[in-house]
C-alpha cells in the first residue's frame, strides 16, 4: 500500500498487540510498537521484517507524558500518524481488602490514565493531518465490575468513558475514536494452563478467542466508512456466556 501512514502500539504484548502489528504491517503501514520491555519486540520486529513490512520496537512507559509524546513523534516522522491503538492491559486480581493504595493508583495509571495521555496526544497529530483512527482496547471490566476487580475495573472503566469523550469531541474533525471490548479469554498457552489449573473444561476455539481474529476487527474498524463508523464494538467468541 503506497503512501500508508504509520501504526502506533502503545502496549505491544506478545498475542493482541503483536496481532495488530503483524495484520498492519501486512498491509503496507510502517508499525511502532511500544512496549515496557522493548527488548521483548525484538521476535516480532524480525518476524514482520521477515514477511516484508516495517516494524519498529521501542521501550515505553505509557504512563509517561514525555515518553508517549517521543514515542508517537516518531512514528508521525516516519510517515503522518493514521492509526493508534492504546493495549495497555493492566488486569490484575486482589480481593478489596487485599487491594492497596499503591496498586489500585498503578493499575489506574496503566489502564486509565496512560490511555487519556495516549489518545490526546495521538489526537493532537492526528488533527494536523485531518484525519486518523485512536483505537482503546477494553475488556468484560470495562462494563461491569466483579469481586477481585475493583482496581481493574474501575480503570476500564474509566478508560471507556475516556474513549466516549474523545469520540464525542474529535469524531467531528474527522478522526474515528473506537473502544473493543474484549470479553473472553485469548487463546494462549498461559491461559490454557490457568484454565487447566482451576479444572475446566480444555479450552477450544469455542470459548477463547484467536489474537488474529481480533487483529483483524481493528482493520475493518479503520477501513470503515465515515458515514458508518462503529464507536463500541464487543468481541467474543460464539462459545463464551454472556
Amino acid at each position: 500500500m503506497s503512501g500508508a501512514g504509520s501504526v502506533a502500539i502503545v502496549g505491544a504484548g506478545d498475542f493482541i498487540g503483536a496481532a495488530i502489528a503483524r495484520r498492519f504491517a501486512a498491509e503496507g503501514h510502517p508499525v511502532f510498537a511500544g512496549r515496557r520491555q522493548g527488548e521483548k519486540l525484538a521476535p516480532l520486529v524480525a518476524e514482520i521484517a521477515q514477511a516484508g513490512g516495517r516494524c519498529a520496537g521501542r521501550t515505553l512507559d505509557a504512563r509517561s507524558e514525555t515518553a508517549i509524546s517521543a514515542f508517537l513523534d516518531e512514528a508521525d516522522a516516519a510517515a503522518p500518524l493514521e492509526v493508534c491503538v492504546f493495549n495497555v492491559g493492566a488486569n490484575v486480581r486482589f480481593p478489596a481488602l487485599e487491594t492497596t493504595e499503591r496498586v489500585f493508583r498503578k493499575v489506574w495509571e496503566m489502564a486509565c490514565y496512560a490511555g487519556f495521555l495516549t489518545g490526546r496526544e495521538a489526537a493532537r497529530r492526528m488533527l494536523a493531518h485531518g484525519r486518523g483512527s485512536i483505537f482503546f482496547t477494553g475488556a468484560t471490566a470495562s462494563m461491569r465490575g466483579a469481586a477481585g476487580f475493583a482496581a481493574f475495573a474501575s480503570a476500564k472503566a474509566g478508560l471507556r468513558a475516556v474513549a466516549q469523550s474523545l469520540a464525542r469531541e474529535f469524531g467531528p474533525r474527522n478522526l474515528h475514536v473506537a473502544h473493543l471490548v474484549v470479553d473472553a479469554g485469548v487463546d494462549t498457552e498461559w491461559v490454557r494452563e490457568q484454565r487447566r489449573q482451576r479444572g475446566e473444561v480444555a479450552a477450544t476455539p469455542d470459548t477463547l478467542m484467536d489474537p488474529a481474529s481480533i487483529a483483524a476487527t481493528y482493520w475493518h474498524l479503520h477501513r470503515q466508512s465515515r458515514d458508518a463508523w462503529t464507536h463500541e464494538i464487543d468481541l467474543r467468541p460464539y462459545g463464551e456466556r454472556w
